[in-house]
């Protein structure tokens, strides 16, 4: 089996055997100004945060997306989803809209679902361990993300369409090529192109050492999971780019450098910023103040809400991160906002773009409606309605004679006739 896993990992394919000296660089940067194209664009936006590496490589990162260079188009880029719950939340829309944003632009995108690391548990970014959660329920929570990965893609080719050649959306599970490795061969064949300095040296490591309760080997070993995941999607679908949050750049550091021992080739990580609350908190399950992205958990008026209460100060950045309305338009949104704040349009077309994006078409309907029968915009017989959870009322909202006078808005009226009563 071993030897198996060795042959797998040292095929050529075709690529390079150029060695790592002079190649990784000291440390993480800032994309540099010369980036073209739709990863400048993404950047202006502020939805790409930082890009690993930027120089020293044989390739740089903006030719792999430069229509003009040979052989370079279209990429494929990936992101990965661990299904510690059965359900997305806001916190990870960031990175899916910059996985569709490459889609747009006619590159190839996967989804990865962590099936097997969920299991381990990342400790990127947080104090503590997670709580250890059995096989049934993580394979259960993969079954449940992946269907809404490719529900949100759905939307997204059916409401957001451009009228440009789109790239492919697919959705993995890591769980395919972990299920098939036995321990020993696994650790015999990879192991070895891990330095033990080199993983103790990641931020997330030193912060966990040095917290009262430490950290577990599975935790640790997360890197080294996440660094073959990359290894294996370079080889089978040659995925160059791994998107994650700029809490993750330690993981992507580590399979950058794994890729590149073994290949010679180059690859990349871009990171997007990290959604938190006005408290400064991650959004997130284990910060206990997730926006659920699955309907059951989270309505779509709910969601609705979320977006529709931001503040000022916020809603032109969440505008240019969360929605794919040029730039010009969010201009012009927030120049009318000054002229009528009361009004508050950036922050309704905000509310509106992404409920539409992650609910359709249909569910930004119903929240619209939710949202205008709390607000005290629907009476029935002249009796405002404010409970969206009310029921008609024979002798109160269904008068003798067998009508109801509906008003909805300012000006919509409609007499109903039941015929049952």
């Amino acid at each position: 089996m071993a030897a198996s896993i060795l042959r797998c990992i040292s095929r050529g394919q075709g690529l390079g055997t150029r060695g790592l000296s002079g190649v990784l660089p000291l440390g993480l940067r800032e994309a540099h100004s010369g980036a073209q194209g739709l990863l400048a664009m993404q950047k202006a936006r502020g939805l790409f945060k930082e890009f690993f590496p930027e120089r020293g490589t044989k390739t740089e990162l903006p030719e792999l997306f430069d229509r003009g260079t040979a052989g370079s188009f279209p990429q494929t880029i990936y992101c990965g989803f661990d299904p510690t719950a059965d359900s997305l939340h806001v916190g990870h829309l960031l990175a899916l809209l910059g996985l569709f944003h490459f889609q747009r632009a006619g590159h190839n995108v996967i989804a990865l679902v962590g099936g097997a690391t969920a299991r381990l548990g990342d400790p990127s970014g947080r104090t503590k361990e997670r709580e250890a959660l059995e096989a049934e329920r993580v394979q259960s929570n993969a079954r449940a993300l992946r269907q809404g990965l490719k529900a949100l893609a759905a939307n997204h080719q059916q409401l957001f369409a451009n009228g440009r050649t789109w790239g492919n959306f697919t959705v993995l599970d890591n769980s395919a090529w972990y299920q098939k490795q036995d321990l020993v061969d696994f650790l015999a064949a990879v192991g070895g192109h891990f330095r033990m300095g080199t993983l103790l040296s990641r931020l997330s490591v030193q912060t966990r050492l040095k917290s009262a309760e430490g950290m577990s080997l599975a935790e640790f070993l997360y890197q080294v999971l996440q660094a073959y995941d990359f290894y294996y999607l370079f080889q089978h679908y040659r995925c160059r780019v791994q998107l994650g949050g700029s809490d993750q750049l330690g993981n992507i550091m580590s399979g950058y450098e794994f890729i590149h021992k073994l290949t010679g080739e180059d690859v990349f990580g871009i990171s997007v910023p990290l959604i938190t609350s006005t408290t400064g908190a991650k959004l997130g399950k284990s910060a206990g103040n997730a926006v659920w992205l699955n309907r059951d958990k989270t309505s779509p008026f709910e969601l609705y809400q979320f977006f529709v209460r931001q503040q000022d100060d916020l809603v032109e950045r969440y505008l240019k991160l969360f929605t794919f309305l040029p730039l010009p338009e969010i201009d012009h949104i927030m120049q009318l906002h000054v002229k009528e704040p009361e009004k508050r349009g950036p922050q309704k077309r905000l509310a509106t773009e992404v409920t539409k994006l992650v609910h359709g078409q249909e569910g930004l309907d119903s929240a619209k409606r939710y949202r205008m029968i709390t607000e005290g915009g629907v009476s029935i017989n002249h009796r405002q309605v404010t409970n969206p959870e009310s029921v008609l009322v024979v002798g109160q909202h269904i008068l003798k004679n067998g009508l109801s006078l509906l008003k909805i808005g300012k000006r919509n009226f409609y007499i109903i006739k039941w015929l049952q009563l």
